[in-house]
């Protein structure tokens, strides 16, 4: 398991509270667009400085899917200081994945 994957719904809120800024990446491993979006999602945690970067198996964790209203994914969302901030839904690129956090 990768230190990016979020395992319970319980560490999903401790991750978002703890960090003021968080790009979540909502996915399943079956999902042919977000395996198109990780390698872009592990690039942008490999270069991020200030935020952190998670993902949440929606099949292993589906209480935050359910808590945020994920129905279709990929679904990448920023959180800052714990509350949403904004939302991509399917495929997109690194910029704008990380207009997310603007």
């Amino acid at each position: 398991m990768r230190k990016l994957d979020i395992t319970s719904f319980e560490d999903f809120k401790e991750k978002i509270a703890e960090n003021e800024t968080v790009l979540v990446d909502f996915y399943a491993v079956w999902c042919g667009p977000c395996k198109m979006t990780a390698p872009i999602i592990e690039e942008i945690a490999a270069e991020a400085k200030d935020f952190k970067v998670y993902k949440v198996d929606v099949d292993n964790v589906p209480d935050a899917a359910v808590a945020y209203g994920v129905s279709s994914i990929p679904t990448i969302i920023s959180f800052k200081g714990g509350k949403e901030h904004a939302r991509h839904i399917g495929y997109g690129d690194k910029n704008t994945l990380l207009a997310l956090l603007k």
